[in-house]
């Protein structure tokens, strides 16, 4: 196949405005912008490398805020009650939960969260489920008041430590394995009971606000996965399209018109990543590194953040955005 110098030669093209299609590598001088610019392939969403955790965690830690302004919090060893905020390139702890538990969720901004709900761990008894819920105000967490229902492996949804929903998981009573479909709103003072989920389901995956929320896979019973879809209008939840692929332990980001989940189990379901469009989800790219129990933040399907996660506890951050397309070619 021929390249572009034996196509074009090596004289570099003045431009008014840069070329439509160009080969990826060609090189060109955009006049109007007075600058050269290179084709780095065609325009695409994908996962790259961002800055570590400080300390990797899993059992499902808490995630919350955006890709360039995100919170983690909880999950295992230990298990861990620190806390880390991103900057969009790298990770700072900051002051510690009150109650450090695994399996929790997590709802808001990366200074306005909550942490609810999970699972003391190492336990007596064995299954020791909280309804607690801690606010954070970007500099530390109080204690408010609990979830009406303690559970674990639930979801959250919401846009700040006093405006957020929580829905599906596990009581862990009778038996571990019992899921629930209940739904709880926060005013910013306490939690009320509203309508279940159609569905009821733990290690579920979740995005959106208090008033327009989805929800997605998850497991409706042991064994046993679903890729059943539902969306949150304030009031009802209504079942919408599937994922593609049903899974657990995994993650969303996004709104109820824009979302993206990834990660998962069961293998080899651990790097999938689908975008939901507010219709319909689509399989687009995968994660770097497969796995589950991993926590996630985000804006839309277009930008988002995962980190940490099984199978040894990680430490990995990945960065979902844009790739390829035409770029300023500078001295530095």
């Amino acid at each position: 196949m021929a390249d572009y110098k034996t196509i074009k030669g090596t004289k570099i093209q003045n431009y008014t405005t840069d070329p439509d299609n160009p080969l990826t590598g060609q090189v060109w001088y955009n006049e109007t912008d007075q600058v050269l610019k290179v084709s780095t392939g065609p325009l695409v969403n994908a996962w790259a490398t961002g800055g570590d955790l400080n300390t990797g965690r899993s059992s499902t830690l808490g995630g919350v805020g955006i890709q360039t302004a995100a919170l983690a919090f909880g999950g295992n060893p230990a298990p861990l009650g620190e806390t880390e905020k991103y900057n969009g390139t790298s990770w700072t702890e900051v002051n510690d939960m009150n109650t450090t538990r695994i399996q929790l969720a997590g709802a808001g901004t990366q200074t306005a969260a909550l942490a609810i709900g999970g699972r003391i761990f190492p336990s007596s008894p064995p299954i020791n489920v909280q309804a607690f819920t801690e606010s954070w105000n970007g500099t530390s967490w109080t204690e408010v008041n609990d979830l009406n229902t303690a559970r674990r492996l639930l979801r959250g949804a919401g846009e700040s430590n006093t405006s957020a929903i929580a829905f599906g998981g596990t009581p862990g009573t009778p038996s571990p394995d019992t899921v629930t479909g209940a739904t709880e709103s926060w005013d910013g003072t306490s939690w009320t009971e509203v309508n279940d989920l159609n569905t009821a389901r733990q290690a579920l995956a979740g995005a959106g606000t208090q008033t327009a929320a989805l929800a997605f896979g998850g497991l409706p019973s042991v064994p046993g996965t679903t890729a059943v879809t539902e969306l949150w209008n304030g009031t009802n939840w209504t079942e919408v399209n599937d994922l593609n692929t049903s899974r657990y332990e995994f993650v969303g980001a996004g709104t109820t018109t824009s979302a993206l989940s990834f990660g998962g189990s069961p293998s080899p379901t651990g790097a999938l990543t689908e975008s939901w469009n507010g219709t319909s989800w689509t399989e687009v790219n995968d994660l770097n590194t497969g796995r589950s129990n991993l926590a996630g933040a985000g804006a839309n399907n277009t930008s988002a953040l995962a980190f940490g996660g099984s199978a040894a506890p990680s430490a990995q951050t990945e960065e979902w955005g844009e790739t390829g397309g035409n770029k300023t070619i500078t001295s530095s």
